[in-house]
Formats: structure tokens, sequence, C-alpha cells
């Protein structure tokens, strides 16, 4: 956990532009976005993955994190979605949960 780099940016050890933050979840921009509005809802406590969630409350947190910040953005106007990479061949590059929301274009099915 020490060298996760969501946990670093929960602590304040890499800076970053929240989009929001409070004390269960933080959102921030993703760094390298793949629609025009590509943005990460990320709990503060690191759990690994989803397979990993024993807590319901993560599971609350996250998501109306996002749906809260799809409102408030007009996201939801033309519509959004949410993703969570889970293990190596789901496409999980950082070894902390984290949901993908993502609009601004349209999107295929099926993905990846």
């Amino acid at each position: 956990m020490d060298e996760c780099v969501f946990c670093k940016i929960a602590r304040g050890d890499i800076p970053a532009e929240f989009v929001h933050k409070d004390e269960a979840v933080f959102v921030i921009r993703d760094l390298n976005p793949q629609a025009p509005t590509h943005l990460l809802i990320v709990p503060v406590r690191h759990v690994e993955s989803a397979a990993d969630v024993n807590d319901p409350e993560i599971w609350s947190s996250i998501m109306g994190r996002a749906v809260e910040t799809a409102r408030r953005l007009g996201l939801d106007k033309e519509g959004f979605r949410m993703v969570i990479n889970t293990g190596a061949q789901g496409g999980q590059t950082v070894p902390h949960i984290h949901l993908h929301l993502m609009s601004g274009r349209n999107f295929g099915w099926p993905p990846g």
C-alpha cells in the first residue's frame, strides 16, 4: 500500500487536481484519457481489485460518487460509461480498485 499510486494521491504524497475529494472517495482526471471526459473514481481505502471487495460500503461510495459526478457535470444528458477493470486479463493496471467514468463520444459494444 505504501507504494500504491492512488494511496499516495489520497495521502497527498503525489499532487493531484481533484474534481472531488471526501473521506471515502476522490475523483481525478485520467492521465491517459480514452474519451473527451475520462475521470477516475477511487476509494481512499486501499482495496486491490473488485474481486477483493468485502465491504458493500466500498461499492456504495464508488458508484454513488460516479453517478453524482456524472449528473453534476451534465454527462447524464447524452450518456456515459462506467468501467471497472479487474485483474490483468481485465485490463487493470493499477492494483487499487477504481472506476473509469467516460463520456463525450459514442462507445461501441462489445467493449475491448
